[in-house]
């Protein structure tokens, strides 16, 4: 995994713009795996941003690149407590959440739509396609949007902008590092 996949895939959360992304990359060895998540967190963290594995298979991870400080605000949000609950979930502790989310992964075929909290999606976007079984939308973008459409549009725009710049800035040398705003700025 190289930092110019992690930019493409996470400039939003880079920048401070989202909860967080996920992506999936293929890797050649699990100690490799490990070596680079140790070297991007070792990197990132004090900037506020962290990577971790939801689920390693035989030749592909789901890593989570996210801002702890900012999932722990989304899930303050009464709407996306309520949901997270539902499923199981102790919304005031956003660590034991992401280990109950990775074994809601590991453990079943279906997808586990409450994920797009650990992503920072309007807990009514969240609420709307799981009541709705993705049908129904207003529009699509990041996600499927049931709540405000206006400001789903704008939010993809921005991320589509933010990831474009950040691709750029990186093909001109920029590191990850300074790409990576800091937690608070």
């Amino acid at each position: 995994m190289s930092d110019e996949m992690v930019i493409r895939h996470g400039s939003p959360t880079l920048a401070g713009l989202k909860t967080g992304n996920l992506f999936s990359c293929t890797y050649t060895g699990k100690t490799q795996l490990q070596k680079a998540l140790r070297s991007l967190n070792r990197r990132l963290s004090s900037k506020g941003v962290r990577i971790v594995p939801l689920r390693v298979t035989e030749k592909t991870a789901l890593l989570y690149l996210y801002r702890p400080g900012k999932l722990k605000e989304d899930f303050a949000v009464r709407e996306a407590a309520e949901i997270l609950e539902e499923y199981g979930y102790a919304a005031d502790a956003p660590d034991k959440c992401i280990v109950r989310l990775s074994r809601r992964l590991k453990g079943s075929d279906r997808f586990p739509h409450e994920i797009g909290l650990f992503l920072g999606y309007p807990p009514e976007d969240v609420k709307g396609f799981i009541e709705n079984r993705a049908e129904g939308y207003k529009c699509s973008g990041c996600w499927k949007v049931y709540g405000n459409e206006q400001e789903a549009k704008c939010r993809f725009e921005r991320f589509r902008r933010c990831t474009s710049i950040y691709c750029s800035q990186w093909s001109r040398g920029k590191s990850i590092e300074c790409l990576t705003v800091a937690a608070g700025s």
